[in-house]
């Protein structure tokens, strides 16, 4: 009985196969899944070229991040997955760091680093010379900053694995901090760059700090950068299309071989000069024994083994003018085809070295000290280049210097 038909498939058999009119009507297309992925495509091929990009970039930046902050730090596991912003901020409704990032030289595009708040307040901490145990409650501008300048350096450093990886420049413009709650839907400095339910890139890894943080960093990037990074890893980047080759000219015809020449003419038989009388052979005179005994010409002593020296070729030692130490004047004959050509010139007061936490601390009316002595000479710079030095004086209520002593070419190669 276990094969016995229903009802239903009775109704269906006496109405010629078709549903009743009660039944819905069937349809085609299966209900979306509830994970399923956005619209786009995003090959497991080119999932797989995102991670190992992440993967060598990342590592990298790992070891930079681990310099400025004093505690190894390990970046692994990328997570590669296709994904909206929208169901990003359902899956991790907690406030995020986010830091965007413009590529400005080889790539076109932003792409966004988010870090957890708790875990961005443990590294304001440890740039600002704490030991990570107490991190601020609240991130404030001075922690911020200090968050968006570990994280500049950690991006400046993946920007230059890529370049590396692609082998072409790519340069980063300054990155852009802000503290935005995931919880809610309105989220106007991450909508600037993606939209609610457009495709993007999502990359995730795994961050620990030396026992202070484990936990996960994102890296969101537009769909077209994701492929553009993908391209240029695979092939090389975009391949310009190939123009038709011109079709090769017919070769002209080959010109007929000239005609032989024509043989000449034999020349008519001499006759045979008279024959002369024959002559006695003359006298044999034996060489005399001074001659025959040595050559002409005895090389040195240096010489006599050599095979490349001829019987009777002259040697002799080479002559060099003598070394003097006078300069050697410059040809200036060609200097009137350059003194047009600009160039910056620089005067430095003084220079200092302040650690980040000092830095941060600055503020209206704060005072830097130089490493230079007052009145003591300015160095003055021409593109960057130690050229002179001099002191600065007042004209017509401008700053000038004037030029009190011009560097030697030693003390130049000193300065690089």
């Amino acid at each position: 009985m276990g094969d016995a038909l229903t009802q239903e498939e009775i109704d269906a058999l006496m109405n010629g196969g078709g549903s009743s009119s009660s039944d819905p009507e069937p349809t085609d297309a299966a209900p979306a899944p509830s994970d399923a992925e956005p619209e786009g495509t995003l090959t497991d091929l080119e999932k797989d070229a995102l991670g190992e990009i992440g993967n060598i970039s990342m590592g990298s930046a790992a070891t930079t991040l681990s310099v400025l902050l004093g505690h190894k730090v390990n970046i692994t596991t990328p997570n590669v997955k296709l994904d909206t912003m929208s169901a990003i901020k359902d899956e991790y409704p907690m406030p995020y760091l986010i830091v965007e990032v413009g590529y400005v030289i080889g790539i076109n595009g932003n792409n966004i680093l988010a870090i957890q708040a708790s875990d961005a307040s443990i590294i304001a901490d440890l740039m600002m010379g704490g030991d990570g145990l107490n991190p601020p409650g609240e991130l404030n501008e001075i922690h911020m900053s200090a968050v968006g300048e570990s994280m500049n350096q950690m991006m400046g450093t993946v920007a230059t694995s890529l370049s590396t990886m692609f082998n072409k420049k790519i340069d980063i413009s300054p990155p852009k901090v802000n503290l935005v709650d995931f919880s809610t839907k309105d989220t106007p400095e991450v909508d600037s760059v993606f939209g609610q339910n457009e495709p993007v890139a999502r990359i995730c890894f795994r961050m620990e700090v030396d026992g202070l943080i484990d936990s996960e960093i994102m890296q969101i990037l537009p769909l077209d950068v994701a492929k553009e990074m993908v391209e240029f890893l695979m092939n090389g980047g975009p391949q310009p299309e190939e123009e038709p080759e011109p079709e090769p000219a017919p070769a002209p015809a080959a010109a007929p071989p000239p005609p032989p020449p024509a043989a000449p003419a034999p020349a008519p038989a001499a006759a045979p000069p008279p024959q002369a009388p024959p002559m006695a052979p003359p006298p044999q005179m034996a060489p005399p024994p001074q001659m025959a005994a040595q050559p002409m010409y005895a090389p040195p002593a240096q010489y006599a083994n050599s095979a490349v020296l001829g019987a009777g070729v002259p040697v002799q030692s080479a002559q060099f003018a003598p070394l003097t130490n006078e300069p050697i004047e410059a040809n200036t004959a060609n200097i009137s085809l350059i003194q047009d050509v600009p160039l910056q010139v620089t005067v430095e007061l003084g220079r200092a070295k302040k650690s980040i936490k000092e830095i941060l601390e600055f503020s209206t009316g704060s005072i830097i000290e130089l490493d230079k002595l007052a009145g003591e000479p300015v160095d003055i710079h021409v593109n960057g280049q130690l050229t002179a030095k001099g002191e600065v004086v007042v004209i017509d209520e401008n700053f000038g210097v004037r030029i009190t002593e011009i560097v030697s070419p030693m003390e130049r190669v000193q300065s690089l």
